[in-house]
């Protein structure tokens, strides 16, 4: 069970703080309920379920997380699927789980590809750019508040401490 106070990720909105716990009565049910605050939009309030809260939410990484993660880059490998359906239903899974390992190989998985492309003398597609600028958003926003860093900072840390 999650507490007032903490920091989670949100599926649609993002890092949120649990301002509080309220019992909400929906339909002739009274039922508790998360009330969240978007961090990037702190007018905004979520409401989520409590009880299918383990299923919608996760604590924002710790700072040694963000370090660990960062550390692990190198060995997380890319994914190659050739259907395109397939690839964009990966895509959107990595995205809804906000889970930086999954992210991170989307990330790596998309790059590799930009670059057979180019390779290739094509253009990147729009659908795999689209996709590595939300992945790379979801990743860079979660690791720039775990670090207290800008978000703008992420990519020089990262290349940092990769090299």
């Amino acid at each position: 069970m999650f507490k007032k106070g903490n920091f989670v990720i949100n599926t649609n909105n993002g890092i949120c703080e649990i301002q509080d716990i309220v019992t909400m009565n929906m339909s002739g049910t009274a039922k508790e309920y998360y009330l969240l605050v978007p961090v990037s939009e702190p007018s905004a309030k979520v409401y989520i379920p409590v009880d299918v809260a383990e299923n919608r939410i996760r604590l924002v990484i710790t700072k040694e997380e963000a370090w660990e993660i960062i550390k692990g880059i190198p060995s997380i490998e890319s994914i190659w699927i050739e259907n395109d359906k397939e690839r964009e239903k990966i895509y959107k899974e990595a995205l809804a789980s906000r889970e930086p390992e999954r992210l991170i190989r989307i990330i790596k998985t998309l790059y590799y590809r930009k670059k057979e492309r180019i390779d290739a003398g094509k253009k990147n597609t729009a659908v795999d750019e689209r996709y590595f600028k939300l992945a790379e958003n979801q990743l860079h926003s979660e690791l720039a508040f775990a670090l207290g860093e800008p978000k703008q900072n992420i990519t020089k840390i990262i290349e940092e401490h990769l090299t």
